[in-house]
């Protein structure tokens, strides 16, 4: 599967980037947002999401970089998101989060920075319903591709036959042709692409080619 990033869209014209995911074989769009503490950056706030929301015919997988992230429960249930993503690094109480999450009838989803393991999901990866790995630091688009997040695929993998979970396995970062055979090769489900898609001379042809790895 591959979920394209709003963050490396036109925001001068966003809805002809948004035109091209809707004709695409893309199978989400990926939304990043951050609050400008737990991530150093700020991206987007309720307004621009609703618009999104509006023009965008592909499920909404929301990736949320923020300090308390279960403050925002109802608003991306509001958006009609599939996924709401939330960092490992950002919330305590991680099962009972992962519970509302479902009950609220989204897919929830665990994200793991670069410098944390994949251990750390032991005794709630039968819960997921996905685990998102971040090959770069968040915060920025554009940025190098951390290789070991291949080997983090792997064990993820692993884990997830053991327990018996049937969690996907999304990775996000430095995403292009490239890296994504590494990380669709080592097992990943969901790719998440910025800058290889919406930089490129055919976006529609690197969905597609990244969707065919």
């Amino acid at each position: 599967m591959v979920s394209p990033s709003l963050l490396s869209a036109n925001f001068g014209n966003l809805q002809e980037d948004l035109e091209m995911i809707n004709r695409s074989d893309a199978d989400w769009l990926h939304i990043d947002i951050m609050d400008g503490v737990f991530v150093p950056n700020i991206s987007f706030g309720p307004p621009v999401l609703q618009y999104v929301a509006k023009l965008c015919d592909k499920p909404l997988d929301v990736h949320l970089m923020v300090v308390n992230p279960m403050n925002y429960l109802d608003a991306v249930k509001a958006l009609g998101a599939r996924v709401m993503n939330i960092h490992y690094e950002a919330e305590t109480h991680l099962h009972r989060a992962i519970m509302k999450i479902k009950e609220s009838g989204m897919m929830a989803g665990v994200t793991l920075n670069p410098s944390t393991p994949v251990c750390m999901l032991k005794d709630i990866i039968a819960d997921l319903d996905l685990v998102l790995l971040m090959s770069v630091n968040p915060g920025f688009g554009g940025q190098k591709f951390i290789h070991h997040t291949v080997e983090k695929v792997r064990e993820l993998r692993e884990l997830i036959e053991k327990s018996g979970s049937k969690a996907l396995i999304e990775v996000d970062g430095g995403v292009n042709v490239e890296t994504g055979k590494l990380l669709a090769d080592a097992g990943s489900d969901v790719l998440v692409a910025g800058n290889a898609v919406f930089k490129a001379e055919s976006p529609e042809g690197v969905i597609t080619a990244l969707r065919a790895l």
